[in-house]
């Protein structure tokens, strides 16, 4: 197959056709710093609307790349939009209330007490607390 590639080369161009390779596509150009840094932006400070956190096929959506790019520029970044580190607050009237009553028993516990604690769902990952 080569030698038959070769052949018609030099039929068409002569020794000069054969003497230099042929010229073969690039690299993949780089994403700009302008698209990194709006794709970062956006995963850090906004969220989609509809959603809980971005995919990576709504950023793709929204930026204008591919998945893929997206997926590379968060891995490259340390950004997994998914897993939330951060603390929440609840928006319960009656929190600062029973936070007090809560502290208070394991500060000063009464006699013959036991205080338990448990989740509702411990086995359920809840994507948004609010």
């Amino acid at each position: 197959m080569k030698v038959g590639r070769w052949r018609q080369r030099y039929a068409k161009g002569g020794l000069p056709a054969i003497l230099k390779d042929k010229s073969r596509p690039g690299r993949i150009p780089p994403i700009p710093a302008a698209v990194v840094s709006a794709i970062i932006q956006l995963t850090t400070t906004a969220k989609p609307s509809g959603a809980t956190h971005w995919s990576r096929a709504s950023m793709a959506r929204e930026a204008g790349v591919s998945e893929s790019t997206v997926g590379r520029i968060w891995a490259a970044h340390g950004l997994k939009p998914r897993q939330v580190k951060s603390f929440k607050l609840t928006n319960d009237k009656k929190f600062e209330e029973k936070i007090e009553d809560i502290v208070g028993f394991y500060l000063s516990p009464p006699k013959n007490i036991i205080v338990l604690s448990c989740d509702e769902k411990s086995q359920i990952k809840a994507l948004a607390h609010t």
